[in-house]
């Protein structure tokens, strides 16, 4: 289930954008102030963002630059009253995937969610390079140090999951919405237990753990190459 992040401040289109888009199964989180999305980008995981250009405490257009700045790769899709074709350069050079213009057609926001989500998915390059670890997901393998890991399949499917998010705040209810399969459901024991064994294969002794854990919220994959 691909988790959106929705932030808009008139709060009738959000709650409009909000029911539609959970009624598609997506996983929603939402906030109506661009200071408060900053902190949301900081500190957990998306799959696509859709954001507004005018927002109170920070603009649409700050929020998105701060979080290219800081490594954020996440699909962003900016929703905007403004139909002039400055207005489009501006986002689309900042760092935003695609435009949509108020007011929005619900048919035509889900075409375009789904297209940025299925693009995203097929342009992530094969490796993934944070420090000394590579891990390739054509091949599923991983390295450190140039020297293959063995992972199981749930291993690997959380570092990916890491490697794809670094930086952010994932929680344990991420974790297992994201990676763990339906048929076989895990629960906060086992995040615990496996990031317990995967630490232990990807970290170096004398140097700093990759997978930090944040107390009560959850871990964060610290990224030597964006940090």
């Amino acid at each position: 289930m691909a988790k959106l992040l929705i932030v808009e401040d008139d709060i009738h289109t959000s709650h409009v954008l909000q029911d539609w888009l959970k009624h598609q199964n997506y996983q929603i989180e939402a906030t109506s102030d661009g200071l408060e999305a900053s902190h949301f980008l900081s500190c957990y995981a998306y799959d696509l963002i859709i954001l507004d250009w005018e927002l109170p405490g920070r603009t649409g257009i700050e929020v998105l630059r701060t979080f290219r700045q800081k490594g954020g790769t996440t699909p962003v899709l900016f929703l905007t009253a403004a139909t002039t074709t400055d207005a489009k350069e501006q986002g689309l050079d900042t760092g935003a995937d695609d435009y949509l213009a108020k007011p929005v057609d619900l048919r035509e926001l889900s075409a375009r969610v789904r297209a940025l989500l299925r693009r995203s998915h097929a342009t992530i390059a094969n490796e993934i390079r944070h420090g000394n670890l590579v891990l390739d997901q054509a091949k599923r393998s991983i390295s450190l140090d140039g020297q293959a890991l063995t992972l199981s399949p749930t291993e690997f499917a959380v570092l990916e999951y890491f490697m794809l998010h670094p930086n952010q705040l994932i929680s344990n209810e991420v974790l297992l919405d994201s990676v763990w399969k339906a048929d076989a459901p895990g629960t906060n024991a086992s995040v615990r237990a496996l990031l317990l064994r995967l630490r232990k294969k990807i970290d170096q002794a004398g140097q700093p753990g990759k997978i930090e854990s944040v107390y009560g919220m959850g871990y964060r994959f610290i990224s030597e190459t964006t940090a």
